[in-house]
């Protein structure tokens, strides 16, 4: 069983026990509960498959938060040719992991 869900910007496939990393929820902390409720496919164990317009009615996907991580930083370098102009950036990635518990529907 697997669900098609969208978390504001991103559609996301979920599986029951999946973990993943998901973009900053900030409101989030561990050990908390997420429920995805704009499930837009939903397909069940014998094979059928609910398709949203837009969403699936009385479908969701509840997940636990593991916790709140950062990604590995990334240096950026840029540069003008013949101007004397350096700078170098580095950015690190705020993501949320959390683990898939449930899906119903």
């Amino acid at each position: 069983m697997y669900a098609i869900v969208r978390d504001r910007s991103r559609c996301l496939t979920l599986r029951a026990g999946d973990e993943l990393w998901v973009d900053r929820m900030p409101e989030a902390e561990a050990g908390s509960e997420v429920v995805f409720d704009q499930v837009q496919l939903l397909k069940k164990e014998d094979g059928s498959v609910a398709v949203g317009t837009p969403h699936v009615d009385g479908a969701s996907v509840v997940a636990e938060v593991v916790d709140q991580v950062l990604d590995k930083k990334i240096h950026v370098h840029t540069f003008k040719r013949r101007k004397s102009s350096e700078r170098r950036m580095g950015h690190r990635q705020q993501y949320t992991a959390i683990r898939v518990k449930e899906i119903r529907g």
